[in-house]
């Protein structure tokens, strides 16, 4: 008996209604939220005020309290800075461990996977007191090894309170986190490279540089770009490892990125709608981020 075409889909209907109603309920849910004064007032009474584009404005022009460059000067570098330093180091560590892994023994490459794995395994929560402790002003790992050294006195330094230096740990901190799975995903696509071309490459006198970038790359085109999408994806969503930090949960807001900024207004300052507004910002950011790096990616492989 034949299949009917449409029979598959009706099978992955019930499925495709959930997945769109998680997805698209919270997306239309905040974006309406972006247009009304939805504070701790109109919570309790249940009737948020329409306001139009009043929480965008906010946002660029500054909102309360803080100066009118706050987004341009602070939030922005914050969010879209540090997610290309933190794609580009984890694309670059992973691809160097990757190779490791392609040249070595069969025992170091899983003793090497196992640790790493162990790495991307533990929660971004422990991870980021595990460097906050790291890099205590007081008693850290850091701090001693400084003082040790005679560069610092025993006062110590307090890392968390200058905009740049809380940054580098944040760095450290997600590329740590992130970089076993780019490895382990591009030592899985290494695998598929065909050794005669390398062989042939290397006959005709390529170096290990060259027979990188003239026949692995190529290949793994495709999964260089699945990595660096997701990459540039979690990084400008990056949270735990700010908000749990010190300073990053409210006190200090030369710290925020768009995902702080907009938790701190809406929970800490139960301003939802202005929350909801930075939400829906940072979600346009990223989209058209992404989007211009697949267009390049796509113009690439047709004039290649």
């Amino acid at each position: 008996m034949p299949i009917s075409k449409s029979r598959p889909w009706l099978l992955l209907a019930g499925p495709l209604i959930v997945i769109a109603g998680l997805l698209l309920y919270p997306i239309v849910r905040v974006t309406v939220l972006s247009f009304q004064r939805y504070n701790l007032r109109e919570v309790i009474s249940g009737h948020p005020v329409g306001i139009g584009f009043d929480n965008y404005k906010q946002i660029f022009s500054g909102a309360p309290g803080l100066p009118a460059s706050y987004l341009w000067k602070t939030i922005l570098p914050n969010t879209v800075v540090f997610a290309a330093l933190a794609v580009f180091c984890t694309i670059v560590l992973g691809t160097l461990v990757a190779l490791l892994l392609l040249n070595v023994g069969s025992k170091v490459r899983a003793l090497i996977i196992g640790s790493i794995l162990i790495a991307w395994a533990i929660p971004a929560v422990s991870d980021t007191y595990v460097w906050t402790w790291i890099f205590a002003p007081d008693d850290g790992v850091v701090k001693h090894l400084l003082e040790g050294l005679g560069l610092i006195g025993p006062e110590g330094h307090n890392w968390f309170t200058d905009r740049w230096s809380f940054y580098a740990i944040v760095l450290l901190n997600v590329v740590h986190h992130s970089f076993p799975f780019v490895a382990v995903t591009l030592f899985a696509g290494m695998l598929t490279v065909p050794t005669e071309l390398h062989e042939a490459a290397k006959i005709d006198g390529a170096s290990a540089w060259r027979r990188f970038w003239s026949v692995t790359m190529p290949l793994l085109r495709p999964v260089f770009a699945v990595v660096t999408i997701l990459s540039t994806i979690w990084d400008f969503k990056v949270f735990t490892q700010i908000y749990l930090m010190p300073g990053g949960d409210g006190s200090n807001p030369d710290v925020f990125n768009l995902g702080v900024w907009s938790y701190v207004s809406s929970i800490n300052q139960t301003k939802y709608g202005l929350g909801s507004a930075i939400a829906v910002l940072l979600t346009l950011v990223l989209l058209a981020i992404t989007l211009a790096y697949l267009r390049l990616m796509f113009r690439e492989d047709e004039t290649g």
